[in-house]
């Protein structure tokens, strides 16, 4: 219980910095959606989503999986955690001065491919992103294992306030009350391609992050351990394959909708705009899966020695689904309220965000699945499982796009999420069986569905909004007592709230 409830503390802490960060962050949807409500600013956003899932992309290759190895090591008594830091992190040193000037270097060659052939300085800003993020890496995992989630959310946070504010500043301050100006930088400001100002944005905020973490790094000496880091790295790499497959479910969605639309490159790039600002709504069951993720990661590697270790993952899985259906309702039954979210011009796409959500609910039920081929060394499972998930979005896209459009990148990535939740279940419990309660699990997500579509059907009829809000509370109502009732002994035993339910 005592580790559960660790987890449970770590969690909450890593979600208050998730909630406050992505919260902000989620800030700049309807910023920017409400600001760039023309067809060029629509298709400006359709370009900064477009570029950012390829950010996605390229992260994993700068850290090529050693955050997940500083993990799985620094839980080793053997090593040395000065050793493993300095290892780890002058390794991505060296790898992200190499990497930054090849792309430096093809900038062009990659504006091009990216079909922003004429903001080149787009790449070369994103590349600075890019190398900051890196290096904050494994300061930031550093914290983590250190069990200092305060500090962690601490400089989250104030990394999101410098992204907003300076967003805010360059998309609607400087254009709006300095117009005239004749100042050197306010003009170059007003000359700039959005994309260009919000890509500049992230990397002012990369710098302060960064900036601020050197407590944790400056200690940091140039002396690698050769044996400890190809221990490190052979177990870590995997995590680039696992994670480009991964990736390639995350983004690939909005690259084959730009490509597979039956319309112009414009239009496309409009339905990628809109379609992505719809993804955002999702925020709650994002947030709470990273929270989970941050203090779940070292969590497991700490637990795996104690004699009922399966059984407390077993119990982990059963409150995280709980959660994930909570938020499900919580974002799906006010919908109409969190579709203000983003400005008017977007909310074409409303229908994919319960399908989205879906989809979320169970990604985030596989990184916790996940766990076993981690704990067991046996990271090519992970390799396996993501690719067979990669095949079928990229199947599914390429069939469905052209048809369904925004509908069919919606559903095939939740059909891609479930195929990768069967899969980790059924080798799992071959490799690492955890005694998961399935059939409560699988109980939990079926009357979640069924009281969204029911409370779906009975509001279809009316736009008041009241009523809509009531039936919605009276909903989340019904499915939060049955939880209550079902698992009545174990909430009974909880300090404090244990009273409530008796």
């Amino acid at each position: 219980m005592s580790g559960i409830k660790q987890l449970a503390g770590q969690t909450i802490w890593y979600g208050l910095s998730n909630v406050m960060a992505r919260l902000l962050n989620f800030l700049l949807t309807p910023i920017l959606t409400y600001l760039m409500v023309d067809q060029k600013g629509v298709k400006e956003y359709g370009d900064f989503s477009l570029l950012y899932a390829w950010i996605g992309v390229a992260n994993i290759i700068y850290t090529y999986g050693l955050e997940t190895g500083f993990f799985r090591f620094s839980s080793d008594a053997g090593i040395s955690q000065k050793q493993l830091f300095n290892t780890t992190f002058g390794s991505h040193v060296i790898t992200t001065l190499l990497l930054s000037g090849i792309l430096l270097y093809y900038s062009q060659p990659i504006s091009e491919f990216l079909e922003i052939g004429k903001l080149p300085q787009v790449i070369v800003i994103t590349v600075f992103v890019m190398a900051f993020d890196t290096l904050a890496t494994i300061p930031f995992a550093k914290l983590r294992q250190e069990n200092r989630p305060r500090r962690y959310a601490l400089i989250k946070i104030f990394g999101i306030v410098v992204n907003i504010g300076l967003v805010v500043l360059f998309v609607y301050f400087i254009p709006e009350y300095f117009s005239k100006s004749n100042n050197f930088l306010v003009r170059w400001v007003l000359h700039q391609n959005r994309v260009t100002l919000l890509v500049l944005a992230n990397m002012v905020q990369s710098f302060f992050v960064f900036l601020f973490l050197y407590p944790e790094w400056k200690r940091f000496r140039f002396k690698i351990n050769k044996d400890l880091w190809k221990t490190v790295v052979h177990y870590s790499t995997p995590m680039i394959i696992i994670g480009l497959a991964g990736m390639i479910n995350e983004v690939m969605d909005r690259q084959m909708l730009k490509s597979f639309l039956p319309h112009s490159m414009d239009e496309n790039m409009q339905i990628v705009g809109i379609y992505s600002a719809n993804y955002k709504i999702s925020i709650f069951i994002t947030m709470f899966i990273q929270a989970f993720r941050m203090a779940g990661e070292p969590f497991f590697f700490r637990q795996k020695s104690a004699t009922n270790a399966r059984q407390v993952y077993a119990r982990v899985m059963k409150w995280f689904v709980i959660t994930l259906c909570v938020a499900y309702l919580f974002t799906g039954l006010y919908l109409h309220i969190w579709q203000n979210m983003i400005g008017k011009k977007y909310r074409s796409g409303l229908g994919i965000v319960p399908i989205l959500l879906m989809a979320n609910v169970f990604l985030g039920i596989y990184y916790n699945l996940s766990a076993w081929y981690k704990l067991t060394d046996k990271m090519y499972w992970g390799i396996i499982i993501t690719a067979a998930g990669a095949v079928v979005t990229i199947i599914g896209n390429y069939f469905f796009i052209p048809k369904f459009e925004m509908y069919a990148g919606a559903t095939v990535t939740m059909t891609c999420y479930g195929t990768m939740v069967i899969l980790a279940y059924l080798l799992g419990q071959k490799y690492y069986p955890i005694p998961y309660a399935w059939k409560k699990l699988v109980a939990y997500l079926v009357i979640t569905i069924v009281l969204f579509l029911i409370n779906k059907k009975i509001t279809s009829f009316t736009h008041n909004f009241w009523l809509k809000t009531a039936f919605a509370s009276l909903f989340m109502c019904l499915f939060l007592y049955f939880v209550s009732r079902v698992e009545k002994k174990e909430l009974q035993a909880l300090p404090v709230v244990g009273r409530l339910f008796r």
